[in-house]
């Protein structure tokens, strides 16, 4: 809407306005464009901050205008008319309520830039540092409030004169618009967002945002740290290349609205400023856009589908984000579908080597307008900031390939930056594998392999096909060994073929395949398993960890009469309709009120929503277990999440607490940190001590095992009170054919004795744990790559992100799987075997020399990486 109003503007000043014609009259000025923009220059100062507002705008569009008119507008941008010194001074104290000097020992009146809203000057508080002061001019909130008015007027006028107007459905957009334009002068909202920016920024390698000096600030007024840099428009004074610092911008844009959720809403030359090394500095926050989650996944998916050239797909994606679709756009979807495929088949195929996001924009909006329909409000906004960011980022590299930037954000669940990337890793492991090539072929028709191979949303494009397996390495048919840092997703902690359990199967098998039926072994495990939990008094045996967490839900919501289970954004447990609830890639809701979503197709809408969703580590967040208390079976959580490698003991005391108190049974899943972290897992090592416990990997010695441990009386739910009519009103059922079977039973039982014998293996692996990731982290700060490295007791996350998120949406959103999942195609190539978009893991078997070569297949990795161009530095 905003570009359509600049383009209103412009065309009633171009047909003639007699004041701009006066006002250039005598100007000694020497082409016919620099007298047109000098007279619209004048129009707009004389119009007011509104109309300012829409000259900055269009001083971004050098595709669209001439460079006069580019180069006189830009004024607008930071050099528009200023308070007096003495009306500075008062407007000032005004702010302070008192003397200018009682806060700002030093405090220069006149502006280092004005622009159509406030005004900024240095100052200096006592400390000595040194501050900048944005000042909104007298009288500019009344002025934009009386131009809002006087526009919104004119425009229902147009509305009920032009059925073309009504159409396009103008006076409802303006209003979208003025809700846009009126938070400008409120310097507390701006002071806001520019925190919340700063925020998702903060350790970013190239991206600045001054810090709020939130006690000074005020309504009108708002103060914050001082960054002496060089103004948006003399880019060319950067001492870096224009093609890495337009790079920089579009990747600066992208991220604020692909993976931050909020980005500047006007990031034009008047608003950003450049460090001499090439640092942006982003300033004035006034406008923003902000996307829901909804919003965020809607923007990648249309973008993937167009990359993808799957028309349809992208189509129904954008319609279904995107657009508030009318009555006729709803009964001729056939023909819209049809003009919007020839749109995206020209902008992404035909011609996309030569992108345009204005003729783009320009083309989606006719059809549109075509079939009376309209962006919504929100996309509006994120429409402004494509045009503004990229408009820039073109003014610094007229070369600029904008598209092919783009694709780092477009296709950003898809493993390659390039087809050319993806051309030489076939090339490598067609020489490399070539038997796992083969293989992976011959699977792919007759096999489903969702764990390693056909894997849901990051697929396995390389898979490795295992001749044998040893200690902590792998080998394939082709000769090849690995350093495995899989470990079969968790339950080789001793490594492949450990003599204890080597020789346990061996037993186990020469006393034949026991199940159904008892056996020692089982009782044993049981022993070992109570024996390790302080506060478990009963076992109940099982074929997975998923089982476990179906079990132990099913007792809660038995012993409660309750069917809503409490679980936590992130937390993966297991495959079950309600273990996946938000615990992929997809989420819903405010962060602070996080709604349940499917964690798949196929899912029962009626578990979805049986479902309450919590944040971990967000204290506050506990109340609404309170406000759900009577409705709740039990609350699921995992302790240390492994996606994430966090643990949060304060946090873990505090929902303990709250638990107890309500009467509501608290249920760890402890499948992956179970014996991996310590001897009997992460409530061993916080003194927090749930009412059931789910267990598997490591405890079936790497066959398929589960169990459930934790206070009798609600292990008991599945045991029988010998009354068959008592039975069906008052236990649960729990059944497996396998589950306890002597095989497993003997594999498990060895690896917990020998845990328990040889307690040093925690203190090795936690010694190398934090050596290992010292290594990793020192390569990628070696090579100014943005990489975040958490580990822990053995279990590593690696992150290509700039900050540290605080909550698990924040870090997917934020993180570039691209570079993730291609990582681990590099290190494959370097004899390094890392499953793609995991937590990896290490285990006894790894030596000190398999970390230091580990740590060298990473930093050529990202060496190579680098070269390749999945990193925008």
């Amino acid at each position: 809407m905003l570009r359509h109003l600049v383009k209103a503007v412009f065309g009633i000043v171009r047909e003639g306005a007699g004041y701009a014609r006066t006002a250039v009259v005598e100007r000694d000025v020497t082409t016919r464009d620099r007298r047109r923009a000098e007279a619209v220059l004048g129009f707009l100062l004389h119009m007011g901050p509104i109309y300012i507002k829409l000259g900055q705008v269009a001083a971004t569009r050098s595709d669209l205008l001439s460079p006069d008119w580019v180069n006189t507008l830009r004024t607008l941008q930071d050099q528009t008319p200023h308070m007096s010194r003495s009306d500075t001074r008062r407007a000032v104290e005004r702010e302070l309520g008192g003397p200018l000097e009682s806060v700002f020992p030093t405090f220069d009146l006149e502006p280092v830039a004005s622009a159509s809203v406030a005004q900024v000057h240095v100052a200096e508080l006592p400390d000595g540092r040194k501050v900048a002061v944005k000042l909104v001019k007298d009288g500019v909130p009344e002025e934009i409030e009386k131009s809002l008015r006087a526009m919104s007027t004119l425009l229902r006028l147009v509305d009920r004169c032009s059925s073309r107007a009504r159409q396009l459905d103008v006076s409802r957009r303006f209003d979208e618009v003025a809700r846009l334009l009126r938070p400008q002068a409120d310097m507390e909202q701006e002071a806001r967002q520019q925190q919340r920016i700063g925020d998702n920024f903060s350790g970013h390698a190239y991206v600045r945002v001054p810090a709020v000096q939130h006690e000074l600030v005020t309504t009108r007024m708002l103060v914050m740290e001082f960054v002496d840099g060089i103004p948006g428009k003399y880019a060319h004074r950067v001492g870096i290349s224009r093609r890495q610092l337009a790079q920089r911008m579009q990747d600066t844009v992208n991220t604020m609205l692909y993976l931050h959720g909020l980005s500047h809403g006007d990031p034009h030359p008047g608003n950003v400023m450049f460090t001499p090394t090439g640092k942006i500095v982003l300033l004035d926050f006034g406008v923003t856009a902000e996307l829901s989650e909804d919003e965020k996944w809607g923007l990648s998916s249309f973008y993937y589908a167009c990359i993808r050239k799957e028309w349809q797909v992208a189509i129904d994606r954008f319609t279904r984000f995107f657009v508030q679709a009318g009555p006729e756009l709803i009964s001729r979807r056939a023909e819209y579908d049809a003009d919007m495929t020839r749109t995206l088949t020209f902008h992404f195929d035909i011609s996309s080597n030569r992108w345009s996001t204005v003729s783009y924009f320009n083309d989606v909006n006719e059809v549109l307008r075509t079939y009376s329909s309209r962006y919504t409000a929100n996309f509006t906004k994120v429409e402004l900031v494509f045009l503004s960011g990229e408009g820039f980022a073109s003014q610094v590299d007229p070369g600029i390939d904008i598209w092919a930037n783009a694709r780092k954000f477009t296709d950003r669940y898809s493993p390659y930056m390039s087809a050319e990337v993806e051309a030489r890793f076939q090339e490598v492991f067609s020489q490399q594998m070539p038997t796992s090539l083969q293989l992976r072929e011959r699977a792919a028709g007759v096999l489903v392999a969702p764990t390693h191979i056909d894997r849901y949303f990051f697929p396995s494009v390389f898979p490795v096909f295992v001749h044998r397996a040893s200690g902590g390495r792998v080998s394939d048919f082709d000769g090849n060994e690995y350093l495995d840092l899989c470990g079969g997703y968790g339950p080789h902690l001793l490594g492949y073929g450990h003599p204890a359990v080597k020789a346990a199967l061996v037993e186990g098998l020469e006393g034949g395949l026991v199940n159904g039926m008892g056996h020692p072994r089982e009782v044993e495990l049981a022993e070992l398993l109570v024996d390790a939990f302080p506060a478990a008094e009963r076992a109940l045996l099982c074929n997975s960890g998923t089982e476990a967490v179906l079990f132990a839900v099913r007792m809660c919501r038995g012993h409660r009469r309750r069917h809503k289970v409490a679980k936590f954004e992130g937390h993966y447990h297991g495959f079950s309709d309600q273990g996946m609830v938000s615990s992929w890639f997809r989420f819903a809701g405010d962060r602070d009120v996080p709604e349940p979503i499917a964690g798949s197709l196929g899912s029962d809408p009626g578990t979805v929503n049986n479902t309450l969703v919590l944040q971990y580590g967000d204290l506050p967040g506990l109340d609404r277990l309170r406000e759900y208390a009577e409705d709740l079976a039990c609350v699921i959580v995992e302790p240390m999440p492994t996606s994430v490698v966090a643990l949060n003991a304060p946090f873990l005391a505090a929902l303990r607490r709250e638990c107890t108190e309500l009467d509501i049974p608290l249920v760890f899943d402890e499948v992956v940190s179970g014996f991996r972290v310590a001897y009997g897992g992460v409530q061993v090592m916080t003194g927090i001590e749930p009412d059931l416990t789910c267990l598997g990997k490591v405890i079936g010695g790497g066959l398929p095992c589960g169990a459930v441990v934790g206070r009798a009386g609600l292990i008991d739910m599945a045991k029988s009170s010998q009354d068959p009519f008592s039975d069906y009103e008052n236990r649960i059922f729990a059944g497996g054919t396998l589950s306890g079977n002597s095989l497993t039973c003997a594999a498990g039982v060895a690896v917990l004795r020998h845990l328990k014998a040889h307690p040093e293996l925690y203190r090795q692996l936690d010694d190398h744990t934090g050596r290992l990731a010292a290594m990793l982290s020192r390569a990628a700060h070696d090579r100014g790559i943005a990489c975040r490295v958490k580990a822990r007791n053995s279990i590593f996350s690696v992150t290509f992100s700039h900050n540290a998120p605080e909550l698990y949406r924040d870090r997917m959103t934020g993180s570039n799987f691209k570079a993730t999942i291609a990582l681990a195609y590099y290190m494959r190539k370097h004899g390094v075997y890392l499953p793609e978009l995991h937590s990896f893991l290490i285990s006894a078997a790894h030596t000190l020399d398999d970390l230091d070569e580990i740590a060298h297949a990473f930093a050529k990795s990202l060496d190579e990486m680098l070269a390749d161009h999945l990193f925008v530095t």
